[in-house]
């Protein structure tokens, strides 16, 4: 993985600012062919990245970062930014267990002023940092760089309204790359937006206020003539109400444009929104036509792009929800289905299309997404909600007020359940089982394959309270599912294999690995099936019988389904040995997912290690 003779001379934002201007779209041509190279090797986020190449060699040519702080959003678009600020020969690791993050990290570098992963957030945290920047008496910038989709959620505009108040110096960029909210962007726009962004026209018009402010009623006149006039030639007028001076929209690939835009921008006091108009994938002609496809990829040839898999690819999780989803929907037509901007990851792009009617995407919602389903089952459908188990977190209120106390049959599809892989501790799903099992009026179920997914999803839509069917991403053992609806009872485990002494009580995705490790230890296996309500006969029965029992989950081993197992003994009395295999109290990093199981001991040859040295006598 090599860069070209320009690129390589970066290795910090003080090298990008000792370049004659002249070089930049040079710089960002190099730049995006060793994302193009660099991606196609490792794998990642290609599309988005592909967008702000030119955005984030502005930014780095025009402040002085690190000292001024860049606050990127999500962070899915950061790689120009990581190339840039020293970690270009790092990219051959992106992703990879101990390697470079695929998303900003503080911990990785004094660039990264924020970690981010999920989305809306940057604006609350540059806030913050301006603040503290005027407490300080520090004259520095800060500046948030969110995309357009980050803006449907409810937290960015809570942001927004704080900023118009907060009397600070900072620079909200709206990175738009896929909403119709502006007319095409052309050279009429950018010279706009130069002028407007200008001191010359900023000095007049704070002139102007001055001068009519003796005069109230002609300051109106004039605050109501100018809304009036931006409106027509620009979206701005939303963010003006917030208190932001808005400037743009402006072409986010054309440096010439942005370049001044930003300098005179910088110059400026007060909170300022900039309006960048880019293209996912910009650069590369597959990603530009198929942005979706090219959002996240794995491995591929860049000169012939990602080419279909040969032969009959496995069947995922992800794949098993999106069947049975529509299958459903022709058994009932209550059912209505749900997704926070997940269509794609989430597996519904098949019931969007044939069942147009009843599908909803909210956006980057996550808390509308719960509550909105909330009010649907009050009316008697049938609300599915899929969500990856992340995000759910960020809808946790919702869940237990607006849905659980209410005792309202809604769904939840929880995808990417445990170690999702490569995207790291911010996309692993370590907490769900915790957080959801302790919620009243909940059941929780955690399918062993892909065939028991399907029951289970069946079983939950059955239920007349709210549930929630935890899996993980990817593949399971294989197992295919029937196209029955068929149900499975609720709160009931099965014995997959009956052993002597010890018996491996497991859940979900961990399943398959505690039946191997049952092989080795000749030791009773327990398919679980059920967190909430667990199978309290089965649990009574299985101490009854045996010296040791082992709980296996991945989830966070505090407050897990290991936690509840103990629970039921100690409330029966039964002195029986529990031994706790989970995920630890810590942030799990980045890394494939088969290589984190076994470093956390969670394979078949972590639990055998854990079953001997706890039955070993020392």
């Amino acid at each position: 993985m090599t860069a070209s003779r320009l690129l390589e001379s970066i290795n910090s934002p003080a090298d990008l600012r000792r370049l004659d201007r002249k070089q930049l779209p040079q710089l960002a041509t190099e730049l995006r062919a060793f994302l193009i190279d660099s991606v196609s090797k490792t794998g990642g986020h290609l599309s988005s990245n592909l967008g702000t190449v030119e955005l984030t060699i502005a930014l780095h040519a025009i402040f002085n970062t690190p000292e001024d702080r860049l606050v990127w959003d999500v962070g899915h678009q950061c790689y120009a930014h990581k190339v840039l600020t020293g970690r270009r020969e790092g990219m051959s690791t992106l992703r990879m267990h101990g390697g470079v993050s695929g998303f900003p990290k503080r911990a990785e570098s004094q660039y990264d002023t924020f970690g981010v992963g999920h989305s809306s957030t940057s604006i609350s945290a540059a806030l913050g940092m301006a603040l503290a920047a005027k407490h300080k008496g520090e004259d520095r910038k800060t500046i948030a760089i969110i995309g357009d989709g980050a803006m449907s959620a409810g937290m960015a505009f809570e942001a927004m309204n704080n900023v118009g108040v907060a009397d600070t110096d900072m620079l909200v960029i709206l990175n738009d790359n896929e909403m119709s909210i502006s007319p095409p962007v052309g050279a009429l726009n950018n010279i706009l937006t130069r002028l407007t962004s200008s001191k010359t026209y900023n000095a007049a018009r704070e002139a102007g206020r001055h001068m009519l402010g003796f005069a109230p009623p002609l300051l109106e006149l004039a605050r109501r003539a100018e809304e009036h006039v931006k409106g027509m030639i620009a979206p701005g007028t939303l963010f003006e109400e917030f208190g932001f001076h808005y400037y743009g929209p402006i072409d986010g690939h054309d440096l010439d444009a942005l370049i001044p835009t930003l300098e005179n921008l910088k110059k400026l006091k007060g909170p300022k929104f900039l309006h960048v108009i880019t293209k996912k994938g910009q650069g590369y002609k597959l990603a530009e036509n198929d942005p979706i496809l090219y959002h996240g990829v794995g491995k591929f040839a860049a000169c012939d792009g990602i080419q279909s898999a040969k032969g009959p690819a496995k069947l995922t999780y992800t794949q098993v929800f999106g069947d049975w989803l529509c299958d459903m929907a022709k058994a009932d037509s209550r059912l209505v289905a749900i997704t926070p901007a997940m269509r794609e990851g989430s597996g519904m792009v098949r019931f969007s299309a044939e069942f147009a009617d009843r599908y909803f995407d909210v956006g980057i919602a996550e808390q509308h997404a719960v509550t909105f389903a909330a009010g649907l089952a009050c009316e008697g459908l049938k609300p599915v909600v899929a969500i990856y188990s992340t995000f759910l977190q960020r809808g946790y209120d919702q869940l237990v007020h607006d849905v659980a106390l209410q005792n309202l049959p809604v769904v939840f599809a929880v995808d990417r359940g445990g170690l999702v892989g490569a995207d790291g501790p911010t996309h692993h799903g370590t907490f769900d089982l915790s957080f959801v099992t302790c919620i009243p009026n909940m059941v929780v179920m955690a399918p062993a394959d892909e065939a028991e997914c399907r029951q289970m999803l069946s079983t939950a839509y059955g239920l007349d309270c709210p549930s929630m069917v935890r899996y993980p991403r990817g593949g399971g053992t294989g197992k295919i599912p029937h196209c029955s609806l068929d149900t499975l009872p609720v709160g009931k485990g099965e014995i997959r294999r009956q052993g002597k002494a010890v018996a491996l009580l497991a859940f979900g995705s961990l399943v398959p690995a505690a039946v191997a490790a049952g092989e080795e230890l000749d030791a009773t296996v327990a398919n679980m099936r059920f967190v909430k309500p667990l199978d309290v006969e089965l649990i009574v029965e299985l101490a009854g019988n045996h010296s040791l029992l082992v709980s296996v989950e991945e989830n966070a081993v505090i407050g897990g389904a290991g936690s509840e197992i103990e629970r039921v003994l100690a409330e029966r009395g039964l002195n029986v040995p529990v031994l706790r295999l989970g995920l630890p109290d810590r942030f799990i990093d980045h890394g494939e997912q088969g290589q984190l199981l076994a470093e956390l001991g969670l394979d078949k040859d972590g639990i055998v290690r854990a079953v001997r040295t706890r039955t070993t006598p020392q």
